[in-house]
This record gives structure tokens, sequence and C-alpha cells, in this order.
């Protein structure tokens, strides 16, 4: 595999071959098979299990992991330009692939025992399974150690018990990557995270979000009614979960602003192509001054995401090797990311005028699927917390 230093070439960043050859792949994969059902799955809220199936063949659902765990063992940048094209075609697809990639298969490889990593790595980053990351409660978002859920143990086993919610994947997913409370007087320090299996008795599967945006990518609350947990399953040490899992978030933020910057693309390309066609009072769209302007400010914005994103995924490489964290880079890539991705939709829109606000475009998909971006896996306030407190030296 390329340096990471490498990865990036020549005085316009030009992305070596082997870059290039992923993203192609992953750019005709999304444009001959997700393209033409993309409406379809976003109108019926069905989840499309053939196209996510043929993502897995293609290794696109464990980009980042070695190969013996069943991973397509390539690097982060390759899973930022699969992440665009695939968001830039469907953004549900995208969601699918970003939770799967960064907040499953990353937390099995980094914190996972050997045999967690053999039992549950290896057909997840394969795409024969489907992983979900639970850290959300009806009552606790961004404030993690507010959490009411419960994991006792018992002998051999932890008993759990609580509700989750906003669970991507949930309704589909073979296992759930959970964080839940062992000792909640001591708030986030008492989080311990374990391996769910979704099949056992004890896990159920709550009510359907019906979601304004990336509506084909299955999210539910998921209950745990005694649900019992053997030992082994447990991620990393007790009281580790909420280490472990900021750690993830920072991987996933990655993936999220990767996706809002394919969505961003798409709003853009769709109204350069209508500013080129659409007349008005004599001349084309583009040719007026305000359009211009709305063309400068959204290519301009999808530019400088692109290169925050690259920084972010050049960081979790030298990461790789040397330890430490990538937390602000990839805090100001999501950020930045997703808040160009709404803010292009919002334009894009704008542009179509009326055609913009109708069904029988994608346009209108792009702007509810672009909101989403700026709120999971860290909303835009607690971003610019992050990466505030990361400059004062605050903890």
């Amino acid at each position: 595999m390329t340096n990471p230093v490498d990865m990036l070439v020549g005085p316009n960043l030009t992305l070596t071959p082997e870059h290039e050859m992923i993203r192609q792949t992953a750019r005709d994969f999304a444009r001959k098979e997700i393209a033409p059902i993309a409406a379809h799955f976003d109108e019926t809220g069905e989840f499309p299990f053939k196209t996510i199936k043929k993502m897995g063949a293609l290794g696109l659902m464990g980009i980042e992991i070695p190969e013996e765990y069943g991973g397509a063992g390539l690097d982060t940048l390759s899973y930022v330009l699969g992440m665009v094209e695939i968001s830039k075609v469907d953004a549900a697809h995208g969601t699918v692939m970003s939770v799967n990639n960064s907040l499953v298969c990353h937390g099995l490889h980094k914190f996972g025992a050997e045999a967690q990593k053999q039992k549950y790595l290896v057909p997840i980053a394969g795409g024969q399974q489907i992983g979900a990351y639970s850290l959300t409660e009806p009552m606790s978002g961004s404030d993690a150690g507010s959490m009411k859920s419960r994991a006792v143990r018992s002998g051999d086993h932890y008993v759990i018990n609580g509700r989750k919610s906003w669970v991507t994947s949930a309704p589909v997913a073979d296992i759930v990557v959970l964080f839940t409370m062992t000792a909640p007087e001591k708030r986030h320090k008492g989080i311990t995270a374990f391996i769910v299996e979704t099949g056992k008795p004890g896990f159920l599967r709550g009510k359907a979000e019906p979601k304004l945006g990336i509506r084909a990518s299955a999210t539910s609350e998921i209950v745990f009614e005694d649900y019992r947990c053997p030992v082994e399953d447990r991620l990393g040490e007790e009281g580790q979960g909420f280490k472990i899992a900021m750690d993830v978030l920072d991987a996933g933020r990655i993936g999220v602003a990767a996706q809002a910057l394919g969505i961003a693309e798409a709003a853009y390309e769709a109204s350069v192509a209508y500013a080129t066609e659409r007349e008005a009072f004599g001349s084309k769209i583009g040719e007026f001054q305000g359009i211009q302007f709305k063309i400068a400010d959204m290519k301009t914005r999808i530019e400088a995401s692109r290169l925050l994103i690259y920084s972010a995924a050049l960081a979790k490489e030298r990461c790789k090797t040397t330890g430490g964290r990538y937390t602000l880079e990839s805090s100001m890539a999501k950020l930045f990311a997703s808040e160009t991705a709404m803010f292009c939709a919002h334009q894009a829109v704008q542009i179509h005028g009326g055609l913009g606000y109708s069904k029988e475009l994608p346009v209108e998909r792009y702007f509810r699927d672009a909101k989403i971006t700026e709120i999971y896996e860290g909303t835009s306030e607690i971003q610019r917390l992050v990466i505030a407190r990361n400059e004062l030296g605050l903890r």
C-alpha cells in the first residue's frame, strides 16, 4: 500500500493511480447499481439489501480492515473516496457504509480481542453481515454520562436492560456494538462496551424512525429485557466504554464528512447543469450574477471541505503507526463538510426554483439528506466545543 505521506502527489494534490482506481470502482457501482433505485428506496423507506450485499462483495463495507479479517486492506483515503462516490448518488447507502466501516469495523479491529475479531469482525468487514453502533438513548444524546441503560454482572454474563434510540441499521443488524452503564455513579467513566448478537433472547427491535432523509438506511430503537451477554463479548474492560466510543466517533466523523461532501458535490453538479440549460429573460440563468455567486460559493466550500477531509484521513493514517488521536482534524472536517452539504443543497433547491422543490428531481432529496450530517456522530455545536477545547487546552 502507498505510504500515507505520498498518497497525494504533485502541485494539484493529484491522487495516485491506485486511489483513482478505487474512486472509479465506487463511482461506476454507484451510477450503475444505486442510481436507478435510489428514488424508489427513498420513497418507500425499504432497506436496499441487494445493493448493500454487492457493496460488501466489492470490499466497500470494510475498506480499512486487513484482509485476514475480511476487509479490503486499504487506507483511510480509499475509504473517503469510496464514501464520497456512494453518497453522491445516495446518502442512505453511504450511511450504511459509514456505520459498518467506521463505527463497527474500526472499533472491533482496534479494541477487540482476537477471538472477537474472528467471530464478529470477519463477517462484518466482508459484508456477509451488517453491524450497528448504539450510544444514544431517548434522554441521552451528546451527554453520554446520563444514559439510563444498565449492564449488571451475574457470574460469567452481564444482564442488560434499557432502551436505546436512533440506532442506524438496527432493524437489519446482526450485531450491535453497545455502550451501556456498568457503574452509573461514575457517569461517563462507568460506561462499558459490549458486542451484542441481535438474534438472542432479550433483544427487541423497537419502533422504526420516520426520518426526514436517508430514509433507506434503517433506523430504530432497540430494547433490552434481561439480555444475557457473555463476559467474553465485552469490548475492552469495564469503564472503558466512553473512551472506545469517542475513539470510534473520531473515525466516524471522517466518514460523515465524506458523506456530506458527496451530497454537496451532487447538489453542485446538478446546479451547474441546470444553470447552463434553463433560460429566463432571454438568457441562460447561469449568465446572471446572482446565480454565478451561488455557484462560486458552492464550489469554494466543496474544495475547502475536500482538503479538510483529506487532512483528517492523513492524520488518521499517521495515528495508525504513531498512536495518538486525530480528534481535531476529524471534528473540523465533519463540521465544515456537513455545513457545506446543507449550504449547497439549499442553494441547489433555490437555483432549481419550483423544480427543486419537486420529487421529480433528486435535488429535494439532497436537501433532506444533508441535514442529518449536521446532527449525527456529534452535532455542529459539539464539534465547535471539541475544536475550541482542543485549541484552548481544556478537557
